[in-house]
């Protein structure tokens, strides 16, 4: 080590006699004390070794920051540090997601989000219990974001931005702690009912031998105790610091008052059991219960999870293409716009782009649904998250990270399952002030049984008491059953990106739809073609020709017409697009120029004249009509049809046999509306309809009473699917179409429309279900664990199966 290295961390120099190293990206580099080898250390391994890679000032101006808490978190304020995982958004607030470590139940996600929007700065906290994660928006200036981490730990549970591999490294960690305390309390349960066994049999034993048994029981009970009991203490002790109850609260009290009062008689000699069996059982039986609750509501939760880890970490890059196509390995991570990549067959694609050469198909189904490969061609777009199943790619990036569209889909997802319906709300609240009730009610029982029977009794009633009730079923009931279907619509295309969607469809009384590009497929064709008799005989191609550039839905109908090759010698020159009426360009045919138009008739009227007679009520008979013509007059007319999706009749006519009324609303003409209303079978319709006089169509429904479900698609749209009580965008709607929508359809296909209706009638029923069994199974428990009818491990037991088949309930959602 020579005198010109400095330390890697603070850029200090190292002094040469000093040999300390941080592993960094596979290679050693050198830092000047212990305390940079630390710190650095523990920068890297909690993942945040982008600080390194990002920072723009000189090393050697940093100061080394100290290694307590504080410091350490004021790292995620540097913006080096947060350019992998804060997006700043239009209004200059900035957006992160977070996952959240030591949550137990649903009170402590509701906890977290109250703590937080507490903070000055903080604008909003959207928290799903099922994932772990939370999506935080905070202003800056205001708020930094080592405090919104630091708030989080001081109330009892840990933060950190999210990292997809982490937590499934969390979260395979917690579950194997989880496996070996349910493994000590399991063993120190048969242990301990091998000692209390002769005591149900023989009332008679030595008192010398019975007292061996009690030690025994109580050696054997330690670990239980005091380790696989450990996350119900550390439970309770949060909510007693936050000033609440929560779920540990009365379980941890439970077994405290059951283990003294067994020390209490072992030492006193008071009383023939000592309760250790009873304990130990009852730790099993709740680790039990929390366990497979845990696995199922991670079922349930899953669908944002596996959207997420669709991402691969590593990718090929090939930096000097298209001179050298010799690619290199290197991480998604460092992926920016104008990258060129190949994606070899079986590999995931790793960010939007296009395609800049080579043919393959496409699995997209984990986002669509749809289980079809798509092919992909030269020009093509491909998303991040799908897979080239067939050949390779070489893709040019144009979104990576937080822009593409699978973290904006995430992102919808995250939004929906963190709002709570206002039932799950209710619920929530009530949960909340039956534990506390619980726990006052507690004190009554135990002294009305002191004063009737003996101590020893009043303790095991009241313990049965605080542990048979189950308020956590009631805070499971909606979330659960929300969280598996929201799961299973993404499974099949359907992305619900607001909370109250499944609370609010059964409800609907009326569907109303937007025409084109959503009953239609906004792809016209041309369906009639009408020449006049002094008709140029090239007037078709002609058409053709002046269209041939366009983009315009239109324009591809007209240059899509089947024609027979053309004998005149065409070219064309001055094109003129005039937005909104046609187009219009000097064509040159065999050598004779003229000005052609094309379009609207007031618009081709300027150069063709007056519009033939037998031609004036076309209007009122067809549907959209374009003109062509020139100084010598009109040549053709052709007429254009949208072409209604081939399921809308028979999706419509689904929702017409669950009564519900359907309507159609447009901009267009009479004419064409009225068209599409027949082949539909819709009734109800209205024509040349305004962004504005839509919104108010859907208003006056809601006057009268009804519950209206919106579906549409573009820029116009915005303003009434925000209106509406439930709104849905079609797959290929406008950016703003979607950001406003309540419901997200994926595939290109009505049918899903139904299937959603049907699911959220079967959550509303399965929610119902689970608020009754909760609201009922509470109620007849509290008496007869009251009346001294319940054993201390049957309450457990009773506990953990009562959360269990509220979320086995709701997991048949996702069937």
């Amino acid at each position: 080590m020579t005198d010109s290295q400095s330390c890697f961390h603070c850029g200090l120099p190292v002094p040469p006699s000093l040999d300390l190293t941080v592993a960094y990206q596979e290679r050693a580099q050198p830092v000047c004390c212990l305390g940079c080898q630390a710190v650095a250390q523990s920068i890297i391994d909690a993942g945040l070794d982008n600080y390194y890679r990002h920072r723009t000032a000189n090393p050697a101006q940093a100061a080394l920051p100290p290694p307590e808490l504080l410091e350490q978190l004021r790292l995620y304020d540097l913006p080096e540090m947060q350019q992998g995982f804060v997006e700043t958004r239009p209004d200059q607030c900035r957006e992160a997601v977070l996952m959240f470590g030591g949550m137990t139940c649903a009170a402590c996600a509701w906890l977290i989000e109250q703590k937080l929007l507490r903070l000055n700065g903080m604008v909003s906290v959207e928290l799903n219990y099922s994932t772990g994660r939370a999506r935080t928006v905070w202003r800056d200036d205001v708020l930094p974001l080592s405090q919104i981490l630091l708030a989080v730990r001081q109330t009892g549970y840990s933060a950190e931005p999210y990292d997809a591999r982490k937590l499934e490294q969390h979260t395979r960690s917690q579950r194997r702690k989880m496996l070996v305390r349910i493994a000590v309390a399991g063993l120190a349960s048969m242990q301990t009912m091998m000692f209390a066994l002769p005591t149900y049999f023989d009332a008679q034993i030595e008192p010398s031998l019975l007292q061996t048994l009690h030690w025994g029981a109580l050696v054997m009970v330690l670990p239980a105790i005091f380790y696989a009991a450990a996350p119900f203490y550390q439970g309770a002790w949060r909510d007693l610091k936050n000033r609440r109850s929560g779920m540990d609260t009365p379980v941890a009290i439970a077994i405290s008052l059951t283990f003294v009062a067994g020390l209490y008689a072992l030492f006193t000699g008071a009383g023939q059991g000592v309760y250790f069996e009873s304990i130990a059982m009852f730790v099993f039986f709740l680790l039990a219960g929390r366990f497979m609750e845990q696995n199922a509501r991670h079922k349930a939760g899953d669908a944002a999870e596996r959207l997420v880890r669709l991402i691969p970490a590593f990718c090929h890059i090939l930096p000097d293409y298209p001179a050298d196509e010799r690619s290199r390995e290197a991480a998604v991570a460092t992926l920016k716009a104008g990258d060129v990549i190949v994606v070899r067959a079986g590999e995931t694609i790793p960010a939007d782009g296009e395609v800049l050469a080579g043919a393959s198909e496409t699995d997209e189904a984990m986002l669509t649904g749809e289980n079809l490969p798509v092919a992909k061609r030269t020009g093509d777009r491909v998303t991040a998250g799908t897979l080239n199943t067939a050949a390779p790619l070489i893709v040019r990036v144009r979104q990576t990270g937080t822009d593409t569209r699978l973290a904006h889909i995430v992102k919808l997802l995250d939004r929906a399952l963190a709002q709570k319906p206002r039932l799950a709300e209710t619920a929530e609240r009530y949960a909340s002030g039956f534990t506390g009730a619980l726990i006052v009610m507690a004190v009554p029982t135990f002294l009305g049984w002191w004063w009737y029977a003996d101590a020893a009794t009043a303790l095991w009633i009241t313990v049965s008491l605080l542990v048979i009730t189950c308020p956590c079923a009631l805070s499971l009931a909606t979330p659960a059953a929300l969280a598996a279907s929201a799961g299973r619509l993404a499974k099949h295309g359907i992305l619900m990106t607001r909370g109250h969607v499944l609370e609010t469809l059964p409800a609907v009384t009326d569907v109303v739809f937007d025409k084109t590009g959503t009953l239609t497929r906004a792809a016209f064709r041309v369906t009639e073609i009408l020449r006049c008799a002094t008709a140029d005989p090239a007037a078709l191609h002609i058409a053709k020709l002046l269209e041939r550039h366009s983009e315009h839905p239109i324009a591809r109908a007209i240059t899509a017409m089947p024609l027979e090759p053309g004998s005149a010698e065409l070219h064309c020159r001055e094109r003129r697009n005039h937005i909104g009426c046609g187009v219009s360009a000097t064509v040159s045919v065999n050598g004779r120029e003229s000005v052609w138009a094309l379009g609207r008739a007031d618009f081709v009227a300027q150069w063709a004249g007056a519009l033939p007679d037998e031609w004036r009520t076309l209007a009122a008979q067809h549907g959209t009509l374009v003109f062509l013509g020139n100084e010598q007059g009109f040549h053709a007319a052709l007429v254009l049809e949208d072409q209604i999706r081939e399921d809308a009749a028979a999706v419509l006519a689904q929702l017409h046999e669950q009564g519900l009324r359907t309507h159609l609303l447009s901009g267009d003409r009479e004419a064409v509306v009225a068209a599409a209303a027949r082949h539909t079978g819709i009734v109800r319709y209205r024509a040349d309809a305004a962004p504005e006089d839509k919104l108010h169509y859907v208003r006056h429904l809601q006057q009268q009473g009804c519950r209206v479900l919106m579906l549409g698609d573009g820029i116009n749209d915005a303003p009434v699917l925000a209106g509406a009580d439930v709104s849905a965008a079609v797959a290929g709607s406008a950016d703003v179409a979607r950001d406003g929508a309540d419901v997200l359809l994926l595939q290109d296909d009505l049918s899903l429309l139904p299937q959603l209706l049907a699911q959220a009638r079967r959550t509303q029923t399965v929610i119902r279900q689970n608020l009754w069994w909760a609201t009922a199974y509470n109620f007849c428990v509290v008496p007869l664990a009251a009346c001294g009818w319940v054993t201390p491990w049957l309450a457990a037991l009773g506990m953990s199966f009562s959360s269990l088949l509220v979320v086995w309930n709701a997991l048949r959602l996702r069937r």
